[in-house]
């Protein structure tokens, strides 16, 4: 089955001030199509061709020979989720991933302080991302096209801090769209529906 280039759940100006319309153009429109036309590339006539995009990640991270499968299928997945995790008007947590943002971390401002260093931290190009694992939260960062799909680790919610996220409207500055995506535009609904 062809794997298809999501739409925006938004408009491309949006996220502004905090995310240009620029930036989603380039990022959505440039960056995770590339993903999509490789991989599509790369399934064609081969034994992943009618598979979903989550078996040809895990599939493809079995085989050292996959590589350019899995990087290519892996971050078309990892963008493809990281646009849910956004909204304008993001604000603070509600409902269940509050009680459990609290109960693992001990308050919502401890829980930013980790995720900002995951991500902040992070060598080079990757994602931060909040996870259920084994029914607890856990904070992680993973390089490249590095996912928590092939961990069996459920992602709740992801940053790019790849440069191509945030480098034309933050250029290297990147704690400052790491704390504006925190601050500003999370979307903690999504979150919450991850953990149904």
């Amino acid at each position: 089955m062809a794997i298809i280039l999501p739409e925006l759940p938004y408009s491309k100006d949006a996220l502004e001030p905090y995310i240009s319309a620029k930036t989603l153009e380039f990022h959505h429109g440039k960056h995770h199509n590339a993903y999509v036309t490789n991989t599509n590339k790369l399934i064609q006539g081969a034994e992943f061709k009618n598979d979903a995009l989550e078996t040809i990640i895990k599939k493809a991270a079995e085989n050292p020979s996959l590589t350019g499968l899995f990087n290519n299928a892996a971050q078309a997945w990892n963008h493809a989720f990281y646009w849910q995790c956004m909204k304008p008007g993001g604000g603070k947590p509600q409902g269940k991933i509050a009680d459990l943002i609290n109960a693992t971390f001990g308050d919502y401002e401890k829980f930013l302080a980790e995720f900002k260093n995951a991500a902040t931290t992070l060598f080079g190009s990757g994602w931060a991302w909040l996870v259920l694992n084994d029914n607890k939260l856990e904070i992680l960062k993973s390089a490249n096209a590095g996912t928590p799909l092939v961990h069996d680790k459920k992602p709740l919610l992801t940053i790019d801090v790849w440069e191509h996220a945030y480098y034309l409207d933050y250029q290297n500055r990147r704690p400052d769209y790491v704390a504006a995506f925190l601050e500003n535009l999370v979307n903690w609904d999504f979150v919450n529906q991850n953990l149904e």
